[in-house]
């Protein structure tokens, strides 16, 4: 890679000509070109200069002439996905295309695959290199990756006629000491050419005048601001600065983060209904990395120089006789206990200010090391909007501000009464304390108060919105003092109290101040650190039609906290402790701020946490609560519940409720296991015993009298799941939990699961409670049965004209010909069931090596499996089913094989039971290890293009009892063998065969001998084909001959091999003939003419 420096420029636009004039030399070597700006900075801007540049050329050099220009603002980083989607936006790929982001998108919620993890995607890159590589094409991209990314994988084909111009973007202002070569040689391998100009070239004008392009660029670059003025941006980019500037000299006073919009907005930069939006959006995007040298170096040989810098910021060192225009925010940080005698006039037009003591010491009094300040300082401030005082002395009975109307922002740190501090103006008559009455920001840190939070002044501040007291009095105390007040607050935020909350107020009070926030605007709500709160405020778990983000973070004597149907968007109770800062929004506290540990000696005594009914619910911490046992999130709008990043160090949870949350997608357990890893799971992080989830609507499954699970109190498991949900891809989510309670365990107590992949309303929890296990049923059971009685019981008309005569009394009991067997509706432990409105199907029953799914849980693990009125058309899984005792077929109009060729049996199967599969093949198809040595029942009904039921491999079926299969009208074969036999097939447990409606079945086993040594009954009606019943030899003497019902023309055409080989018409008893015939097709009785 080449390094070239450039050196003509001092702006943009020069910066632009002469990056254009490299491109235009057309080398061949230098098609990936990165540009540095000035040491990092003003490269953002070059390049939107470029961009615009050579979109407005009329008639542009053929070196200069590109079919397609793509400018991808990937500045505030999120995955390479987001990056290729751009890409595909900015081609404008067709709706097709651009679906395919979405889709996989929903894929890797499923798969818990963080955002910022997801890959690029090859079939949209394939489109997007086949739509580029004919076209000669400029690339200009801001990367706020942190490394240098190989396009190819985007689809950006790599070939000469092409031009990359790139740069790093991750933050506003990239200050950083070292030489550039260190940058190169990290991170720059795919570049052909790095240019860079230094930052020391420029003058302070220069610089100002690159830093309002920069500026100019952000709002330009994002639809949210780009038609706001550029000036208001250049402004708050300034302000972003003055703030840096200020936290460097100063480490007491108000981060950034915590009140980045309260800053813009309360000095006047933003204004409007869009205010707050505005400085959401930008605050987004100014960000600074600075070395804490280089910044310095840039504001006293650049900014401090510069007329149009609009702040100061300065230490005692300040010269006040420098005759300078007035600065419209100052920082002052000082060593001394007075401020000078001219600093009055040096803030009288700021509309900002910052003053903070640097005498901080931990050995001394916070009032010995304390800036006074006199009561006047202020008075002339006409303009003030924001003030900050850190570790200051001034009279509480008479503060310098006291007269300043146009405050909005009042934030004091560490502050200390000083009413011995020097006068400056003696008040006149009474004190009327006027800024009270514009204060929308009021911030109290370690700050002992008392008078400004006393019911009059309180009283006072009717435009108040934000609210926050750290390290002060007691939570009862000054919520109880809102009553009646505060009607706009939005925020407020009591935390790290000094004081025992017993005695200050009374419970009506406090409940009464929350109903009155929550019924009126109040957003956000801190109360971290409020380590002696036994319980909520009854007034705020009634209302909470506005509250949006509840912070509880350290809150140890907390048991129980219930808040259903609340507006809350985000959940907080780390047990670590309160972080260190906040932020500005709605979002909760940062990881970097929270504590990085636990205090072993504290017990955070929580044991139950519901926010059922807190739809918009979607970002969650939880940490360190080593007593919380249940948590209900049902109906919240969490997508992917990250318990890697949302709930840690939560050792004994036993019960989880996420019922009606519509939108879950996922669950990520945090185990250590990588994926598709066999064997035990290590590391599970808790001891869940009971988990529901049910995504279908809340208003479904959240009413009054809709039954809900609970822990089954007849017999002992490890863990119980019951799931309902459409989409079978939440079954992935399933594995972890499951097979590590079942892997090496006794399966027979150590879990149960109910999983239902259903989007209908009718479906029910089951299997909990105090339920016998024989009682057991799914609610698409229950309907069934009640239509299938009279189904089953009940001839049809036209059947009943046929047949009306055969109700006959085999073996003394009465059954009509079309009977057919109840399904069984016991539900096993290991319980799995499909039905109506189903999908994503046909990925789950795949082998995936990427992940377990559904078709794992099934085959390896499920007992009984229920699929009906599914409208997948792919089989089950082709797999080893190595615990499934039952499985009942119905109303599955669209599958061809119901279990594939590769899916072996497993030897505990018992009954196989299937109902009006309108384009099934077979059951079970042939090419499997197909044993069946505990198959006891095989009903089959209404499955018009069946071929045959199942494959047989060995020479018996040991202990199958009953074959019954009516309305089969293709049906050749019951049996087929699956390896090539030449034997006899013994059945030495099947007592009864019907067969009913059959017309090509021509005998029960394909191909070899079947032996039934124990049967008893056989029906048969309307098997026109049928030659050969099964042979009878090997019966024990003695044993009665078993009964027949069959037409007489049936009966007639049969073939026999004789007595001796059990085969011969004598050794059955005599048969019971229909009065049907099926030539003449008319009753017996019947008169021709």
């Amino acid at each position: 890679m080449k390094i070239l420096r450039l050196e003509k420029a001092k702006d943009v636009n020069g910066a632009t000509e002469e990056i254009l004039n490299i491109v235009q030399r057309d080398d061949a070597d230098n098609k990936i070109i990165y540009f540095n700006g000035w040491n990092g900075f003003g490269a953002a801007a070059v390049l939107r200069s470029i961009s615009q540049v050579l979109a407005n050329m009329k008639a542009p050099p053929p070196e200069l002439r590109f079919d397609k220009m793509i400018y991808i603002d990937c500045s505030t980083w999120e995955s390479k996905r987001v990056m290729q989607r751009k890409i595909a936006e900015e081609l404008k790929l067709d709706q097709k295309i651009m679906a395919m982001f979405d889709k996989q998108d929903e894929e890797d919620n499923f798969n818990g695959v963080d955002h910022g993890s997801r890959n690029v995607i090859r079939s949209v890159a394939a489109v997007i290199d086949q739509t580029l590589r004919k076209s000669r094409f400029m690339m200009i991209f801001l990367n706020g990756s942190d490394d240098e990314l190989i396009l190819s994988q985007f689809g950006i084909p790599d070939y000469w006629d092409c031009i990359i111009l790139w740069t790093f973007k991750r933050a506003f202002l990239n200050l950083r000491a070292g030489p550039i070569r260190r940058i190169t040689s990290d991170k720059l391998t795919h570049t052909n050419l790095f240019l860079f100009y230094y930052q020391s070239g420029l003058s302070g004008s220069q610089f100002s005048a690159v830093f309002q392009e920069e500026a100019a660029s952000i709002v330009a670059r994002n639809p949210c601001t780009q038609d706001i003025d550029p000036t208001m941006a250049t402004y708050c980019c300034f302000y972003r600065l003055f703030m840096q500037l200020h936290s460097l000299q100063s480490t007491a006073g108000f981060g950034w983060e915590a009140h980045a919009p309260n800053f813009w907005i309360c000095d006047g930069i933003l204004q409007g209904d869009r205010a707050i939006e505005i400085s959401n959006a930008l605050r987004q995007k100014i960000n600074i990395e600075c070395d804490a040298s280089q910044l310095d170096k840039l504001y006293k040989e650049f900014l401090r120089l510069d007329e149009r810098t609009p702040f100061l910021v300065f230490k005692d060192d300040y010269d006040f006789n420098e005759r300078r225009p007035a600065y419209s925010w100052i920082s002052m940080t000082s060593k001394k206990t007075k401020v000078h005698e001219d600093l009055q006039t040096l803030l009288a037009r700021a509309s900002s200010i910052f003053l903070a003591s640097q005498r901080i010491n931990s050995s001394t009094d916070q009032s010995e090391c304390a800036l006074g300040l006199p009561n006047g300082l202020f008075k002339q401030c006409i303009k003030l909007h924001v003030l900050s005082l850190s570790y200051c002395a001034f009279s509480f009975s008479s503060p310098p501000f006291l007269h300043c109307e146009t405050l909005r922002f009042l934030g004091l740190d560490c502050c200390t009464n000083g009413d011995n501090i020097v006068v400056l103006d003696e008040e006149n008559g009474a004190t009327k304390w006027i800024f009270l009455h514009s204060l929308w920001v009021l911030d109290l840190r370690y700050t002992d108060w008392a008078m400004i939070l006393s019911n009059e002044k309180m009283g006072h501040m009717s435009t108040l919105k934000e609210l926050n007291i750290e390290g002060a009095g007691s939570w009862r105390y000054y919520t109880s003092k809102t009553h009646n007040r505060l009607d706009h607050l939005q925020k407020l935020r009591i935390i790290k109290p000094t004081m025992s909350t017993q005695a200050d107020a009374s419970t009506d009070d406090i409940d009464n101040s929350f109903m009155d926030m929550a019924n009126n605007k109040l957003e956000i709500l801190d109360l971290s650190g409020n380590s002696d709160m036994k319980n909520l405020p009854t007034g705020l778990t009634k209302v909470g039609n506005s509250l949006q983000v509840l912070v509880l973070d350290g809150c140890d004597d907390l048991e129980n906290v219930v808040l259903p149907n609340s507006s809350l968007r985000s959940f907080s109770f780390d047990g670590y402790g309160p972080a260190s800062h906040w932020t500005s929004t709605g979002e909760l506290p940062p990881q970097s701020s929270r504590p990085p540990g636990a205090d072993k000696k504290k017990d955070v005594r929580i044991s139950k946490i519901s926010l059922e009914g807190c739809r918009h619910l979607n970002t969650l911490f939880l940490r360190g609560l080593p007593n919380l046992m249940e948590l209900d999130l049902s109906g919240c709008g969490i997508k992917v519940f990250d318990l890697r990043s949302m709930m840690l160090d939560v050792p004994r949870l036993k019960r989880l409720l996420l019922l009606g949350c519509e939108n879950l997608h996922a669950i990520r357990w945090g185990v250590d296991s990588p994926p598709k890893k066999w064997g035990k799971i290590p590391n599970f992080p808790m001891e869940l015993e009971l988990m529901c989830i049910d995504t279908r609507p809340a208003e479904w499954v959240l009413v009054d009298g809709c039954a809900r699970p609970s822990i089954a109190q007849h017999k002992s498991f490890q863990l119980q799941v019951h799931v309902v949900t459409a989409d079978a891809r939440l079954a992935r989510s399933l594995w972890d939990p499951i097979h590590y309670c079942l892997k090496g365990r006794s399966k027979s107590t150590a879990g149960y699961f109910n999983i239902n992949i259903t989007s209908s309303s009718s479906a029910l929890f089951s299997g909990g409670g105090d339920s016998q296990p024989d009682e057991v049923t799914t609610s698409s059971t229950k309907a069934i049965q009640g239509s299938q009685q009279q189904r089953h019981a009940v001839v049809s008309p036209s059947a009943g004209l046929l047949y009306g005569d055969v109700h006959t009394k085999i073996a003394d009991t009465p059954t009509p010909t079309q009977a057919f067997p109840h399904p069984p509706t016991r539900q096993l432990d290991r319980h799995v069931e499909i039905g109506s409105g189903s999908h994503s199907m046909e990925s789950e029953v795949v082998k995936e090596f990427g992940h377990y799914n559904l078709g794992d849980l099934m085959s390896v693990y499920s007992q009984s499996l229920h699929v009906h009125d599914a409208p997948a058309s792919t089989a089950l899984p082709a797999r080893n089913w190595y615990s499934l005792t039952w499985c009942r077929l119905e109303r599955w109009r669209s599958v061809g094989v119901v279990f594939p060729p590769d899916a072996d049996g497993n030897p505990n199967l018992g009954t196989i039971w299937a109902s009006e599969l309108l384009t099934a093949r077979c059951i079970w198809s042939i090419g499997g290890k197909t044993y069946f040595q505990s198959l006891r029942h095989l009903h089959l009904r209404s499955c018009p293009n069946l071929q045959y039921a199942v494959p047989v491999r060995k020479d018996k079926i040991p202990n199958l009892e009953t074959i019954h299969i009516i309305h089969c009208s293709s049906l050749k074969h019951v049996f087929v063998l699956n390896v090539e036999y030449h034997g006899s097939v013994v059945f030495p447990k099947l007592t009864t065969i019907q067969l009913h409606d059959l017309p090509r079945l021509e005998q029960m086993y394909e191909g070899a001998e079947m032996f039934t040594t124990a049967l008893m009954t056989i029906k048969i009606r309307g098997c026109w084909g049928l030659r050969r019943l099964p042979a009878l030899k090997g019966r024990q003497q003695g044993l009665r001959a078993p009964a027949v019902e069959v037409e007489k023309d049936v009966w007639d055409a049969l073939e026999w091999d004789g007595v001796d080989n059990g085969h011969h018409p004598s050794l059955y008893e005599v048969p019971a003939h229909s009065r049907y015939y099926k030539r003449q097709r008319l009753l017996r009785g019947t008169v021709l003419r």
